[in-house]
């Protein structure tokens, strides 16, 4: 199973080149990936959206998902998997930090299909998918995960996110 996965990842990567080196697709996936870094980004939407709302439950609830979220997959999740990340046949264009996790599964992927879940209750859903999916393909773009990891941390993503609706639903967040 995993030599098929492997040479979908590797078909994904060939066609995922023509986007890379390009100068606005370089600045619009590496500018993601570096705003998504610790979940900064989905935390600071959810301050703007609780500002917006006069709500501070919406932070509180998205930073509360979010950390609980990052402690189970970069601790118990990704130390089942030992996946290597892709390699990086030169030198990045931007500076970009390097995780020291297991490539399988997203953690940005997985914080981005969270955090849309959860800013979606409140607010138009298909932006924060759209900017969530941006999020999820530039771990591909910048070469940091494998599409695979991407796929993966957006179902556990979502899993986290429909358990985090249903548990804030009942506190009234």
């Amino acid at each position: 199973m995993s030599g098929f996965i492997d040479e979908i990842d590797e078909l994904v990567d060939r066609w995922w080149e023509r986007w890379r080196n390009q100068p606005l697709t370089d600045r619009v996936f590496y500018t993601a990936s570096e705003a998504a870094d610790f979940s900064l980004l989905w935390h600071t939407l959810g301050v703007a959206q609780a500002i917006i709302e006069d709500d501070p439950k919406t932070a509180i609830g998205l930073s509360a998902a979010l950390g609980i979220e990052s402690a189970l997959l970069n601790g118990p999740i990704k130390s089942i998997f030992d996946r290597r990340r892709p390699l990086q046949p030169t030198a990045r264009p931007l500076n970009l930090r390097q995780p020291l996790t297991s490539s399988f599964p997203s953690g940005h992927a997985s914080a981005a299909m969270l955090a849309a879940s959860l800013l979606s209750r409140r607010a138009s859903g298909p932006v924060w998918y759209a900017l969530g999916a941006v999020t999820a393909a530039s771990r591909v773009h910048v070469r940091i995960h494998h599409a695979s990891d991407v796929v993966g941390g957006l179902v556990v993503g979502a899993a986290f996110g429909r358990i985090a609706r249903r548990i804030l639903r009942q506190y009234g967040a």
